[in-house]
């Protein structure tokens, strides 16, 4: 356990922010899924606006360094691929 005031207050930040960085993370999966669960249904519309919601979500975590922006790209490029396949 740190003894000095500045270690002690790192600790509480680092904290605080991994659990930020936590909530955010599942945020970000959660969209995700409910992408793939409306391309799994087939239902294009809904594929459609998660998608939006999806890419958004993928770009602010990039933005905010949750994801390195190689793999922001990646993922929103298997995103729009899954969407172009989808007939409907």
């Amino acid at each position: 356990m740190p003894n000095i005031k500045s270690a002690k207050k790192r600790v509480l930040v680092n904290k605080t922010k991994a659990e930020q960085n936590k909530a955010a993370k599942s945020a970000l999966k959660t969209d995700l899924k409910r992408f793939q669960t409306a391309v799994a249904d087939g239902d294009k519309a809904a594929a459609t606006s998660a998608y939006a919601v999806a890419v958004k979500a993928v770009d602010k975590a990039a933005a905010h360094g949750l994801i390195h922006r190689n793999n922001a790209a990646r993922k929103k490029s298997g995103l729009t691929l899954r969407l172009n396949k989808l007939e409907g």
